[in-house]
């Protein structure tokens, strides 16, 4: 069946050629080819970067970032498919930018993606939080290190502290 599927796609672009170049003539055929290029490559470039922006602050703000993260993932599929030459493609991708055919499909997605990683505990450079969310994801404990927890102070014998949580194990 997928064999066939791929077989079928390309003669169907090439017959929407055929379609649109006898309808509006060659070169009209060819400038919506090209237009349609640039327009992927305009729409890669400037809505794409800016989706995942928004995941970002999403992110950041504690909140689930999933829908923007799609919604990325959407807009660069759209922009790839409008770079790929043909008219099928192009209706495909122009239908990924409807809001409400974005929507049906993370609706449709949502429960079968999976996210890993907790949006837990993000302290920024300046000690203070910049968002928390939910840590039921977290996989372990959440460990907390002041500077002096972490920095190696040298030992005038030379030797490895046998104290050190950070010592290396009799495997090593």
């Amino acid at each position: 069946m997928i064999a066939l599927l791929l077989l079928a796609f390309p003669l169907i672009e090439i017959a929407m050629f055929v379609i649109v170049g006898q309808a509006i003539g060659v070169f009209p055929t060819i400038g919506l080819v090209l237009a349609s290029f640039v327009l992927g490559v305009v729409l890669l470039r400037t809505q794409g970067i800016g989706a995942l922006a928004r995941a970002q602050a999403e992110l950041q703000a504690g909140r689930d970032p999933g829908a923007h993260m799609v919604g990325a993932v959407m807009t660069v599929v759209a922009a790839i498919l409008l770079i790929i030459p043909g008219f099928v493609t192009d209706i495909f991708a122009l239908l990924l930018m409807i809001p409400g055919v974005r929507q049906l499909v993370w609706h449709r997605l949502r429960s079968r993606i999976a996210v890993s990683g907790s949006f837990a505990g993000f302290r920024g450079a300046t000690g203070s939080t910049r968002w928390s969310g939910n840590r039921s994801r977290a996989r372990g404990p959440v460990v907390d290190l002041d500077e002096s927890d972490y920095s190696r102070k040298p030992d005038p014998s030379g030797k490895p502290d046998p104290n050190s949580p950070w010592r290396l194990g009799k495997d090593s």
